[in-house]
C-alpha cells in the first residue's frame, strides 16, 4: 500500500511538472491572427488625439519609420515640414511598409505655418526636446478632451528654437547613458506609446 501511494505521489509530481510547462508554453501568432485593419478600416477608425509634426527631418528612412509607428497608434495625420521628404518615395516606402496609404499627411514649406494652423484648430503644441523647464515624459498628463501636436525635430539640430517658442509644452524623454539622444523614429515610438498608455489609464 505504501509503495502504491509513493508511485501515485510521483505521478502527481510528474503531471504537475508537465502541466506547468504546458501552461507556460507560448505560440507565436500567425499574421492572420493579429487582427490587422485594412486601409479602409483604418481610415474610418476613431483616432488618437495626437498628430505628428516633423520639423525638417533629413532621413527618408526615418520618415518612413514614423509613418509605420503612426499607423500602429492610430494617429490622425503627419505634418511634413521643410526639408522632410514626402511620399511617394522608394526610401520612405522601405520602412513605412505601406503606412503612407493609411496615415494621412500634409506638407508645409515652413514648420511654423503648420504649427499655427494646428493652434487655430485647437491643438496644444508639444515639442519633444531637451530644454529648460521641460516636463519628463512620464510626468506629462494627457488631458481628456484635448488634442496634441507632437513636434519632432532634425536629427542633429532637434526642434528649432523658433518652434520651441510656439510650444505650449516641451516634453523630454529621460535618458541615463552617455549619448542623451535618440533616433527620431525611436523617439516617436517611445512618446506615442507612453502618451497613449497614459491616456488609457485615466
Amino acid at each position: 500500500m505504501a509503495v502504491l501511494e509513493f508511485f501515485n505521489y510521483k505521478i502527481k509530481i510528474i503531471k504537475g511538472f508537465f502541466g506547468y510547462f504546458r501552461t507556460k508554453r507560448m505560440r507565436k501568432l500567425k499574421n492572420s491572427e493579429l487582427g490587422r485593419k485594412s486601409v479602409d478600416q483604418f481610415r474610418i477608425s476613431e483616432k488618437s488625439p495626437f498628430v505628428i509634426v516633423l520639423d525638417n527631418i533629413r532621413s527618408h528612412s526615418n520618415v518612413g519609420s514614423v509613418f509605420r509607428t503612426a499607423d500602429a497608434f492610430l494617429t490622425e495625420c503627419i505634418y511634413l515640414c521643410g526639408i522632410t521628404a514626402v511620399p511617394p518615395h522608394r526610401e520612405i516606402q522601405k520602412t513605412a511598409l505601406g503606412a503612407t496609404e493609411s496615415v494621412a499627411w500634409r506638407y508645409f514649406k515652413e514648420t511654423c505655418d503648420a504649427v499655427m494652423e494646428l493652434k487655430s484648430q485647437g491643438y496644444l503644441i508639444i515639442g519633444i526636446e531637451q530644454a529648460e523647464g521641460a516636463t519628463g515624459l512620464g510626468d506629462f498628463v494627457v488631458k481628456t478632451g484635448s488634442k496634441y501636436a507632437l513636434v519632432f525635430g532634425h536629427e542633429v539640430n532637434g526642434v528649432s528654437q523658433e518652434i520651441i517658442n510656439e510650444c505650449d509644452y516641451v516634453v523630454e524623454i529621460p535618458q541615463f547613458g552617455t549619448k542623451h539622444s535618440f533616433n527620431i523614429a525611436v523617439s516617436t515610438g517611445i512618446v506615442l506609446w507612453e502618451l497613449n498608455r497614459s491616456r488609457k489609464c485615466q
